[in-house]
């Protein structure tokens, strides 16, 4: 059953290794040939030479080889793993600091706001790229895994481009059920749900442990201080919209408008170190481990012993495809009618089945009516954000940004204009499909103290509006 799974973005040393250790651990699909393609090319090499001991040292079939040339590793593929940084830590820099001197404070910035917005404007035209490569090159039926951020931007936008069989992948669903155990005193696999949403948006519409409603025990420890204090933002949501979501307070708090928007809100639900809500939390990590793996091969000393798999999907749901054995998971779809009050098209993360004829996303209906709005405020950030990495348009650029909720809770549109120009400039580099393309400005209009409103008449409609307020006046009187 030896298939070939080519595997790009393969500089990513510590999640290639994982998910190459994970497909390893797989008895179906330890023939496996892993094609490893980065433009990182000391990256690169190390993980090719790591992957050769790893098969060596584990007395394991299959082979690894890397190349520069994307093409080649898609060619006759049966899989494709995306897991891209483009731009790396340089570009993820210029994501936190320019909007964080607009007031724009991110904890994370990979998947909404304007860091998220211009990551998908990098990165959505190669996974586009990858799509079209795929459907030439690669093993008709071949499936896509899709890792990279922002997810949902990533993936409305290759549902709009793109001709193959993709599903984007998260471990956020995996990482609140442990927690939702700990909370609760009940075994993780004993409990029983149905969750759906966005990424980093999903809801738990239904929880349950032996057939008992989990929510009443959940709720009252959400009010007690000490469990409270691990997770504040995610929490208060919790506490007035009704439903627990995937999304730590890290996250979650870059995705709304109520926590992050002044240092009083900042103080009160984000004073919790590392991704609990600090500043930068996750570029300032991405930066550190970057300084740390440049002065040496982190991999020369890993150990190369294979042991059980992984929490992530990936591993699980080729096995699934190779088999024919269906595996259940949370994928990242385009929505056709799988939710139905968010828009079809849209990208939304359902319960879907791998199986031997490939991926089937499962209807959930409809989410609770709050949830749905709430999710619809991201939704409509990805859509302008692929909108405009798609057709290279920079006023959807605005658009998107002024539309995020974090952004708009700080910025005025004047400030996000000036910001997105100030971003756009300095990564173009990165952006090579907006050449010759500015962000138009808008200076402010100056109205002298003496400037009175030109009197332009009513149309008839109005004024018969205008005389029907001037009656119940009247009368009020």
């Amino acid at each position: 059953m030896s298939k070939k799974i080519a595997m790009i973005g393969a500089g990513s040393i510590v999640f290639c290794k994982t998910l190459m250790s994970d497909i390893m651990a797989t008895p179906a699909l330890t023939d496996s040939e892993f094609a490893l393609m980065s433009l990182t090319e000391p990256k690169l090499r190390r993980m090719e030479t790591f992957a050769n001991r790893m098969l060596k040292d584990n007395n394991l079939p299959g082979k690894a080889w890397a190349t520069l040339d994307r093409q080649q590793v898609i060619k006759d593929a049966d899989f494709v793993i995306i897991m891209i940084q483009v731009g790396g830590v340089d570009a993820f820099g210029i994501d936190y600091r320019i909007p964080l001197k607009y007031g724009v404070d991110q904890c994370i910035g990979d998947s909404l706001g304007p860091g998220g917005v211009f990551r998908g404007l990098r990165t959505i035209p190669i996974l586009v790229d990858i799509a079209r490569d795929m459907e030439q090159l690669a093993k008709p039926g071949a499936v896509m895994l899709q890792y990279a951020n922002p997810m949902a931007a990533n993936c409305l936008a290759l549902g709009k481009a793109a001709n193959v069989s993709f599903v984007g992948l998260c471990h956020g669903v995996q990482t609140t059920l442990d927690l939702i155990a700990r909370y609760c005193g009940v075994p993780k696999n004993e409990i029983t749900y149905l969750c759906g949403g966005i990424n980093h948006m999903d809801w738990f519409c239904k929880l349950e442990h032996k057939g008992r409603d989990l929510y009443p025990k959940l709720r009252e420890v959400f009010e007690k201080p000490e469990y409270y204090k691990n997770e504040k933002v995610r929490g208060e949501v919790f506490r007035h919209f009704g439903y627990f979501m995937t999304e730590s307070t890290g996250h979650l708090s870059e995705y709304v408008p109520w926590f992050r928007k002044n240092k009083e809100a900042l103080e009160l639900y984000c004073d919790e170190p590392s991704f609990g809500g600090e500043s930068g939390a996750y570029y300032n990590w991405c930066k550190t481990i970057a300084e740390k793996y440049a002065k040496h091969d982190p991999l020369k000393y890993e150990s190369t012993k294979i042991e059980k798999r992984s929490v992530e999907y990936c591993s699980y749901i080729i096995e699934a495809v190779v088999t024919g054995k269906p595996f259940r998971f949370m994928g990242n779809v385009r929505n056709d009618g799988y939710i139905t009050n968010l828009p079809n098209g849209c990208c939304v993360e359902v319960p879907t089945i791998a199986d031997g004829s490939g991926l089937h996303p499962t209807k959930i209906g409809n989410l609770p009516s709050q949830c749905a709005a709430a999710c619809m405020t991201n939704i409509n950030v990805q859509s302008l954000a692929a909108e405009a990495a798609l057709n290279s348009d920079t006023e959807k650029i605005i658009h998107a940004v002024a539309m995020d909720p974090l952004t708009s809770a700080v910025c005025t549109l004047k400030q996000i204009r000036e910001m997105c120009s100030e971003m756009l400039e300095a990564q173009r580099k990165w952006l090579p499909r907006f050449e010759g393309k500015k962000i138009a400005q808008k200076p402010t209009i100056s109205i002298p103290k003496d400037c009175k409103p030109v009197d332009v008449p009513l149309d008839p409609a109005l004024a018969i509006g205008k005389r029907f307020g001037t009656l119940i006046e009247q009368k009020t009187d």
